[in-house]
């Protein structure tokens, strides 16, 4: 973990202190992507939006019932999330995309870099293609066009296995996310937050456990309920290719009809850099500090590639 936990750090101090030495003081600032593209503002038409985005959380700690933290065996879960987007209408208003999740997890102690051997052997260790979900984004008020929102269907593809370890959650997932941000101190600083509203449909675990099928229940203990995550960014501009970024998450899952409620709260911060003039780097840090009912109390570490073109 020492090493991993060096490599982000060293990435995230590269996007502060990496400056454009060369601007001409005669000519006109152009925002990089980094700036405009934040996720509330839209694609043109024409334009795409390719996000190749990768997450490790691993814990040693868990909570009980309620609050109280206690040790476990470490445990590996790694998400790679790519989103596709193009701009499709004339005034720059709506998008449409597709986002495909591939997932490895690891269980019984094993070293956290261990979940890159995706190996699938249903006992510790499970991994392959989740979900596929087709989206929309669009921005509602043309008066405001920093405030938009995106709702996704996410599809599990993934085979049922019986009595397998877990991989991801058995349901058809429907998640809409309103953004809004705010640039201000002379463009050196923006606030950004956002509102999800999540929905897991299908079988519960208890409903499954009842009718005695033969399926992996624990991947159905979200379903039937709504995720509520709410969370906010404070982001600092050393220059126009660069910026460092601070966040807090605090998330509720809502019993809907499952008995199952949860609750975390995560901080954590990040930085980009803008390689190219098409592409730019995004690496972050988030620790979940505090949580209720079986809510793992572990860090995740993350590294994304974004082109827009």
């Amino acid at each position: 973990m020492t090493k991993l936990t060096i490599v982000f750090l060293f990435l995230i101090g590269f996007s502060v202190f990496a400056q454009e030495t060369e601007e001409s003081e005669t000519t006109e600032v152009v925002k990089s992507n980094i700036q405009e593209f934040t996720p509330s503002k839209l694609l043109s038409k024409g334009q795409w939006d390719i996000k190749f985005f990768n997450s490790l959380y691993t814990q040693t700690k868990q909570t009980a019932e309620r609050s109280q933290a206690q040790d476990i065996d470490r445990q590996n879960f790694f998400t790679n999330t790519t989103e596709i987007y193009t701009g499709v209408s004339n005034n720059s208003r709506i998008n449409v995309g597709l986002i495909f999740q591939v997932r490895a997890n690891n269980y019984g102690g094993q070293d956290a870099l261990s979940v890159f051997n995706f190996e699938n052997n249903l006992i510790d260790s499970r991994s392959g293609l989740t979900t596929i979900a087709p989206s929309i984004r669009v921005q509602p008020f043309a008066s405001i066009s920093n405030f938009s929102f995106t709702s996704s269907v996410y599809l599990p593809v993934f085979k049922d296995e019986p009595n397998a370890t877990y991989l991801d959650k058995r349901s058809i997932f429907w998640e809409t996310k309103f953004f809004y941000d705010k640039t201000f101190g002379g463009d050196n600083w923006q606030i950004f937050t956002e509102v999800d509203f999540g929905f897991d449909f299908g079988q519960s675990k208890k409903e499954a456990e009842e009718n005695g099928d033969n399926v992996n229940t624990g991947e159905r203990f979200a379903n039937n309920s709504m995720v509520l995550p709410l969370s906010a960014f404070l982001s600092y501009f050393p220059s126009s290719k660069s910026t460092i970024f601070v966040n807090a998450q605090q998330a509720f899952r809502i019993d809907l009809g499952n008995d199952f409620e949860q609750n975390y709260t995560q901080l954590g911060f990040g930085g980009k850099y803008q390689i190219t003039d098409v592409l730019n780097l995004e690496a972050s840090y988030g620790k979940i500090v505090r949580g209720v009912n079986f809510q793992g109390l572990g860090n995740t570490f993350s590294l994304g590639v974004r082109a827009l073109f």
